[in-house]
């Protein structure tokens, strides 16, 4: 099962991702990127909180793709945090850790002053909690 749950918090809006980010599953990530890009230019940066994501395959990896360019064209970034290992490995073998800013943690992520683990993403409020499960 997967689910993406969506917070707003005052620097941005987080992701969280649990479960298995698939091609079954890619939807649910659609759907919460589709309703963040509602939101235009000067929403802050959308971080995708990875410390659930059990798995994601070449599926999920274009969903983030996806919702990357689109959030690019807007003046926002995406950023990725809390990568556990076993879905580092993929996206270093497939380059989108040079793609997107990885941060250590959400709280660095969302913050200025942040160390980022690989570079690569770009740069503001939020909405309150919402919950999409496949």
């Amino acid at each position: 099962m997967f689910s993406v749950q969506v917070s707003g918090v005052e620097q941005g809006t987080v992701f969280a991702l649990r479960g298995e980010l698939d091609f079954d599953s890619m939807v649910q990530l659609h759907e919460a990127g589709e309703r963040e890009l509602l939101k235009g230019r000067g929403a802050g940066p959308v971080v995708i909180d990875c410390s659930g994501l059990l798995f994601c395959d070449s599926s999920g990896v274009s969903a983030l793709l996806w919702l990357h360019r689109q959030l690019s064209a807007q003046g926002r970034a995406l950023r990725l945090a809390a990568m556990p290992a076993r879905v580092s490995r993929l996206f270093a073998l497939t380059g989108l850790d040079v793609v997107l800013s990885v941060y250590a943690d959400v709280a660095g992520a969302l913050g200025s002053n942040s160390r980022v683990i690989a570079a690569g993403g770009s740069d503001g409020p939020a909405q309150p909690n919402e919950e999409l499960s496949a």
